[in-house]
């Protein structure tokens, strides 16, 4: 899919002013493509496994789950040496509640100090 058919399946949707979803729901995973176009990230299976991870933690919970959490899943799937900030810092340099939950299409997290 061209960058143009990326920006037409975002234009579908409601977001907010800093280009999070209002509504979950309306994610998909070629909506997951078409974010990290914006967010000039092409996605790897490491993303992948980032994003699906948050997805189904929010499906769980109803919560967008904490960096603290993440790094925990990380490192059973990774082990301790790519189970670090520094690491998900490598995947998504603008953060992980400024780009993960971005492209997860959560809405934007109260605290964006997810990252801390």
């Amino acid at each position: 899919m061209n960058t143009f058919a990326k920006a037409a399946e975002l234009s579908d949707l409601d977001r907010d002013n800093e280009g999070f979803l209002l509504d979950p729901d309306h994610w998909s995973p070629g909506v997951a493509r078409a974010l990290a176009v914006e967010a000039k990230l092409e996605l790897t299976d490491a993303h992948w496994q980032v994003i699906d991870f948050i997805r189904a933690s929010y499906e769980d919970s109803q919560v967008v789950p904490e960096a603290r959490k993440l790094l925990r899943y990380m490192k059973s799937i990774w082990g301790p040496e790519r189970a670090t900030r520094r690491y998900l810092y490598q995947l998504f340099p603008t953060g992980y509640g400024q780009t993960a939950c971005k492209i997860a299409g959560m809405r934007k997290p109260l605290k964006l100090m997810l990252d801390v």
